[in-house]
This record gives C-alpha cells, sequence and structure tokens, in this order.
C-alpha cells in the first residue's frame, strides 16, 4: 500500500502542548483515500529536523507528504503557498539556536512552490464550515526550514508532491471566544487534506480560498 507522510512539531517556546504533533500522532496508521498515512514528530529544531525529515523520507517512501507546523496568531487553517530559502529566527529554536539572515540551503534556490492543491483544500475545508485560507509565509522560524527542506529534497524525485499547513491552537471545550479551534476539527481538517491531495494533481483557480 502506497504511504502519505504526515509531521508535526514537538512543542516550542514555552507551550507544552503543540497542536500539530497530536494531529500527526492521531493520523497515524489510518487508511485514507488508499493510502496508509504515517504519522511522525520532528524536533523544532533547525538542522536536526531537516536530518529527521530525510530519514523518514528514506524510510516510508511516500507518494505525498503534508508537514504541519503551529501558527499562534491565526485562527484559521492555512495552507501555504511558497517556502523561502531563508532562515530569520525571532526566538530561539529547542536547542537554543538563533539564526539570523542565514540561508536555509547555501546557494539554493530564492524558493519552491507547494506542490499542495492549497486553494482547493481551503475551498473543501470551507464548505465544511472549517474556517481556512492560504497564507502567502510560512515565517522564517523552523516551521518554514522544513518547508523549504522538503520541497527541495521532492524536486530531486520524480512525482512525489508535499507542502506545509499551518494549524492554529487547540481551543478548549466550552471557550468558543478564544482564538483557534478544536483538536478534533484539525484532525479532520488534515485528514481532509490528505484525501483532497491524493486525489487531485492541480489546484483550481479561486480568489481567498473560494471556487470560480
Amino acid at each position: 500500500m502506497k504511504t502519505v507522510l504526515v509531521t508535526g512539531f514537538e512543542p516550542f517556546g514555552g507551550d507544552l502542548v503543540n497542536p500539530s504533533q497530536e494531529i500527526a500522532r492521531a493520523l497515524e496508521g489510518r487508511v485514507i483515500a488508499g493510502r496508509r498515512v504515517v504519522g511522525a514528530v520532528l524536533p523544532c529544531v533547525f538542522g536536526l529536523a531537516n536530518v529527521e525529515l530525510r530519514k523518514l523520507l528514506r524510510t516510508t517512501r511516500p507518494e505525498l507528504v503534508i508537514c504541519l507546523g503551529l501558527a499562534g496568531g491565526r485562527t484559521e487553517i492555512t495552507p501555504e503557498r511558497v517556502a523561502i530559502n531563508v532562515d530569520d529566527a525571532r526566538i530561539a529554536d529547542n536547542a537554543g539556536a538563533q539564526p539570523i539572515d542565514e540561508p536555509v540551503v547555501r546557494g539554493g534556490p530564492t524558493a519552491y512552490w507547494s506542490t499542495l492543491p492549497i486553494k482547493a483544500i481551503v475551498a473543501a475545508l470551507r464548505q465544511r464550515g472549517i474556517p481556512a485560507s492560504v497564507s502567502q509565509t510560512t515565517g522564517t522560524f523552523v516551521c518554514n526550514h522544513v518547508f523549504y527542506g522538503l520541497m527541495q529534497a521532492l524536486a530531486r524525485g520524480r512525482g512525489r508532491r508535499g507542502g506545509f499547513i499551518h494549524v492554529p491552537p487547540v481551543q478548549a471545550p466550552g471557550t468558543k471566544g478564544q482564538p483557534g479551534l478544536p483538536l478534533a476539527t484539525m484532525i479532520n481538517a488534515i485528514a481532509l487534506a490528505v484525501e483532497l491531495s491524493v486525489q487531485r494533481r492541480t489546484d483550481v483557480r479561486a480568489t481567498g480560498g473560494q471556487t470560480h
């Protein structure tokens, strides 16, 4: 059976929980669109995260990869459009490193585009009442570092696709005014993103996530 790799990150920045980690763990072993999901958790550490990701790519040989990360200031599921070749950390990673204006890969391309159907994902999530929008920037912390490393690795192969999706904080039960989404909603959202990404190799034309 073909596989899909879904990765999340360990908690960082003093947080006790990272929903991307919980989503990856929840999807581990599921069969979605005829593919077995491998869920894995990456360290929130520059350099080491991409080393671990490359190991996972070698051992699981996925046809599709979706890396997840937490965007603390967002309230929606946000598929990312582009990864850029820069590390510029506002805070230190979990190993205490804080690179400033350094390339992810010295001499690498300026950027890589996601090969997920990002606008189709947004449209499908919105149709199910799940807040979602396309994001134009992954930032310059470890999330972007991994997104860039992923797309560089996939560019060396043939036919494998992937990208990055940011998720908001977990909204605790009974706290509707709190920013974020319930964890169960986010698990269902990423499962749908996996299904749609397996089924679609091309995106839709859309504005703000709405097809036309």
